[in-house]
């Protein structure tokens, strides 16, 4: 995988010692709260493991990568295009950061940027999608700002923290993109 440098953050291929940073929020009830229930807490060590020897193996549909500290390579969080669809060039997102003491600061939405810009340049995808809740209103905005428009709302598809929670499902389009600043 190539790296993509940005101005605070990279995003940077997966490696071995990545492990226990990654284990560290698949175990935080704070952190995978807000991702879809592949992430049940508490996460196996073994399903962990396979899920990183998948990424550096390249044994996988994804396309995933390290958000990095620019400066360091320090393991911040992730971002992956999954479910890639090749016939009509659509990928979902998915994202995580991986601690809350890295919220908050835009990497997130740097993150973002790095990854629309290189799905549209360089895997000339025409869509991108994804799902968040309706009660992640950071990452709402966040998306918003990268230019995802709301496309539909699952009312109370999700069952969490003792109620219903509904599933907001957001797009971006290459053309939308080329025409908004984050284009060519």
């Amino acid at each position: 995988m190539p790296r993509l440098p940005g101005t605070n953050v990279m995003l940077r291929e997966y490696r071995r010692d990545d492990l226990p940073w990654i284990r560290q929020w698949v175990n935080d009830p704070d952190i995978v709260c807000h991702l879809s229930d592949i992430f049940l807490y508490p996460h196996a060590q073994e399903s962990t493991e396979a899920y990183l020897e998948a990424m550096l193996e390249g044994n996988t549909d994804a396309r995933g990568f390290v958000i990095a500290d620019l400066a360091t390579e320090a393991y911040i969080g992730q971002v992956n295009l999954d479910s890639i669809d090749w016939k009509n060039r659509v990928g979902k997102i998915g994202i995580v950061i991986g601690s809350t003491e890295h919220m908050g600061r835009g990497y997130g939405t740097e993150a973002m940027r790095l990854l629309v810009d290189f799905a549209f340049r360089e895997m000339n995808l025409n869509r991108l999608e994804l799902e968040v809740y309706d009660f992640n209103e950071r990452a709402v905005r966040c998306y918003a700002s990268c230019g995802f428009v709301q496309e539909g709302r699952l009312r109370e598809r999700q069952y969490k923290n003792g109620r219903y929670w509904d599933v907001i499902q957001m797009g971006l389009l290459r053309s939308d993109w080329k025409k908004g600043a984050n284009g060519p």
